[in-house]
């Protein structure tokens, strides 16, 4: 007797760990709503679910107050999905473990974690477009498309905000890696059946074709090989942009991990007729030199930036140089600007004056360069210096009757310092994270 009772506890302990397993998991549910984790919770959650979106927050942070609403729009779509995503978030204000292990440096951070694995999220922060952005994480790498309708609702479901590839009559084996690599940047799919009108509609008239899709601009390019990785990378990198690229603080986010020099075009105002019409000329240009970027920018869009290319009001405009992407630009000797007539002979000759090396290699004008620089990232790295200044000449105050040292300063230089503790804390607080 006292043997089957000992068996029995043994098997009721036993039991114990899948029992607490099971009751672990059964506490999340995805219903639309904000999840709030602790470091209790955490762990548990993102290895509960297969996509788990944090926010890692501080309860003072203002632009985590502007997130908040943002997020929960999101979630209520998010929940829906086949594959759904969780929204959660973290007080790592409180929670100061957490934060050190994701190394949480401002707020908000965000990261998704897939199968618990995480990833910085740098996308777009109102609910609809961030809706859009998670949609890729979960969606396959190559989608399979059987007909017309899945082509056709697979474009429609893809939105706008990304480009969008179709392989028409193409092997998903030749384009997975690509696709793999390209995930953030693109939709991929490849149609394995398709009927004539299908080929009207998107334009192409023989297999196998790669077509790509730029719905936010209206543009289309069609590939018909050869389908060997270098020159079908060299297409997708090409058409991540539309063939002239509008020039502003979220298209310049998409031109960091491109290593080719840009040709930009100032304008008085993009949106008026004649800069239209110019920007027809430059699609024709693109088209012939897809080695370079193609861009265009309105002085009344955006002044700041224009005027770190020695742009004023009392410049002739249109104007065009070759922007390497940083701190350094082009002006074509003779091509100082472009007359209203004959646009599309001033545009040949700057690319082949610039070809041909009769350039001036000039420097980004360095205030309106460091105004540019933070408007494109946002004013924490800005805050992060001004924190580390503060606390280096406070260490500094503090140490000031230590005797000299080889490599240090002299302690008259740094012991002007006023920052107290509470001041150093604002300047760390206000270090939030921008969109």
């Amino acid at each position: 007797m006292q043997l089957l009772l000992v068996l029995a506890l043994s098997i009721s302990l036993s039991l114990l760990p899948s029992i607490s397993s099971s009751s672990s998991s059964n506490q999340f549910v995805i219903d639309g709503k904000v999840l709030e984790l602790t470091e209790s919770t955490f762990d548990a959650a993102i290895s509960t679910f297969d996509y788990v979106f944090v926010d890692f927050y501080a309860p003072w942070c203002g632009h985590c107050k502007h997130l908040s609403p943002e997020l929960d729009k999101a979630a209520l779509v998010l929940a829906e999905l086949g594959a759904p995503i969780l929204i959660a978030k973290v007080n790592a204000d409180k929670f100061t473990r957490l934060a050190r292990k994701y190394e949480i440096d401002g707020f908000p951070t965000l990261k998704i974690f897939m199968h618990g694995v995480p990833t910085d999220y740098f996308g777009p922060r109102k609910a609809e477009l961030l809706v859009q952005y998670l949609k890729k994480f979960v969606a396959s790498d190559v989608a399979i498309l059987k007909s017309d309708s899945d082509i056709i609702n697979f474009v429609e479901a893809a939105g706008t905000d990304f480009p969008i590839y179709v392989g028409f009559g193409v092997d998903e084996s030749i384009i997975s890696n690509l696709a793999i690599k390209y995930k953030k940047k693109a939709w991929f799919s490849v149609a394995k059946d398709f009927s004539e009108d299908v080929m009207v509609l998107y334009d192409f008239d023989k297999v196998p074709a790669l077509a790509s899709f730029h719905p936010n601009y209206n543009e289309q390019s069609i590939f018909y090989g050869p389908f060997e990785d270098q020159f079908l990378e060299a297409f997708i990198k090409q058409n991540l942009f539309p063939p002239v690229l509008p020039i502003n603080r979220e298209t310049l986010k998409l031109l960091k991990d491109d290593d080719r020099k840009v040709v930009l075009t100032i304008m008085e105002d993009e949106e008026d007729e004649k800069s239209k019409e110019l920007i027809k000329l430059l699609k024709a240009a693109a088209s012939a030199n897809r080695d370079l970027v193609f861009g265009y920018v309105g002085f009344k869009q955006w002044e700041e930036f224009s005027e770190s290319f020695e742009i004023t009001k009392r410049t002739k405009l249109p104007k065009m140089v070759v922007w390497d992407g940083n701190e350094e630009y082009f002006s074509v000797i003779g091509s100082e600007s472009i007359d209203e007539h004959d646009q599309g002979s001033q545009i040949t000759r700057f690319l082949e004056g610039y070809r041909e090396g009769s350039v001036i290699q000039k420097q980004i004008s360095s205030q309106s360069f460091m105004g540019y620089i933070n408007s494109l990232i946002g004013m924490r790295l800005i805050y992060i210096i001004v924190f580390a200044v503060a606390v280096i000449m406070l260490l500094q105050t503090i140490n000031k009757e230590e005797p000299l040292r080889v490599g240090t300063r002299d302690t008259d230089d740094g012991g002007s310092s006023s920052t107290s503790p509470a001041e150093s804390k604002e300047v760390h607080r206000s270090g939030d994270k921008e969109d």
